[in-house]
């Protein structure tokens, strides 16, 4: 009897180590390389100054407003944000949409990324011919909202930023060892990483979202990962869908706004859709879009998601043209 015993509790300690292996390795192995979309007949493609990107220059005469468009954790230059970076660009605009992490040259993993990336998109940007240097703006989605918001806190040249499903504070990195262990940021600034939050343990009944709210309840602990939206000198926009079950962007896009009040920051707007969940924002389209399914099941139903981007696209559009100087000819509101 006493052998069976042993036996079984060997077994199972064999189980558990196996486990424990299979999950470390399925926890640290490199992401899945991220499909790069090309610009298209419009843009161009910019490997150049560690510069890799899609670039849309304005189709309007003379010298137009600049935004640097910067996609979320899906790493690279998704469809989704292709087909923004397009109606942008048919409204006047010059537009890069840069990859920061998950392509080439860039980071494999959404951790320790370079605040630098992003300096550099706008120093590039700037100094283009076509480009208004004193008329830029800045649109991030997700991660790519963290970020955004990062940089126009330490950018007093950025006039208007836009965050769709947005984050109020710098997170630990999206790769294994930080999610398990809080090893790294999700950021670098300097060679150094920027103060971050750490998730909460995972439920399988609420999924991420639940990481993300458990942490949260720890943001007031630690205020140096709270991002200060209120050294940021242009207006902001804030994009949310009430059903998003991957982060809590609505309670998020709320603390960016109390925080601008309370601390005598820029001015904000925040709109928020009931129905919608994380793909709220972006290129007006059906129902039936590829995207828009896919982005389903990140909360809000296909039809709710549709409707919250057909009714914040046009006041996306109207934002950009009220909050930059020289604003071009209008266009480009609908897909």
């Amino acid at each position: 009897m006493k052998r069976i015993v042993k036996i079984v509790a060997t077994v199972i300690a064999v189980v558990v180590v196996l486990g424990i292996c299979a999950g470390a390795w399925f926890a640290t192995r490199p992401p899945k390389p991220a499909k790069l979309f090309a610009p298209g007949a419009t843009g161009q493609r910019i490997v150049a100054d560690g510069i890799f990107a899609n670039y849309f220059p304005s189709p309007s005469p003379g010298r137009q407003p600049g935004i640097l468009l910067l996609g979320g954790s899906e790493g690279g230059l998704a469809r989704d944000l292709l087909r923004q970076a397009e109606l942008l660009q048919r409204g006047g605009y010059n537009v890069l949409h840069l990859a920061y992490h998950n392509a080439p040259g860039k980071p494999a993993n959404l951790s320790d990324v370079p605040l630098e990336e992003f300096t550099r998109g706008l120093a590039w940007l700037r100094a283009r011919p076509e480009v208004d240097a004193g008329s830029i703006a800045i649109i991030g989605y997700s991660k790519g909202a963290e970020a955004a918001l990062l940089t126009a806190t330490r950018d007093p040249g950025i006039k208007a930023v836009v965050l769709g499903m947005p984050s109020s504070v710098a997170w630990d990195g999206l790769d294994g060892p930080s999610i398990l262990f809080g090893l790294h940021s999700s950021w670098s600034e300097g060679g150094k990483p920027v103060a971050s939050l750490g998730y909460g343990f995972f439920d399988s009944a609420r999924g991420l979202y639940g990481v993300f709210e458990d942490g949260l309840k720890e943001r007031d602990k630690h205020p140096e990962t709270i991002i200060p939206v209120e050294r940021v000198t242009g207006k902001i926009l804030l994009v949310c869908g009430a059903k998003d079950n991957l982060w809590p962007a609505c309670p998020m896009a709320e603390q960016i706004v109390a925080r601008a009040a309370a601390r005598g920051g820029p001015t904000t707007e925040l709109l928020r859709y009931a129905g919608a969940g994380h793909g709220v924002m972006g290129a007006p389209a059906t129902a039936s879009d590829p995207d828009i399914i896919k982005f389903a099941k990140l909360g809000g139903t296909p039809q709710a998601n549709a409707d919250a981007r057909a009714a914040s696209w046009p006041r996306i559009m109207a934002f950009l043209a009220a909050n930059l100087p020289a604003p071009p000819r209008q266009g480009g509101a609908g897909a």
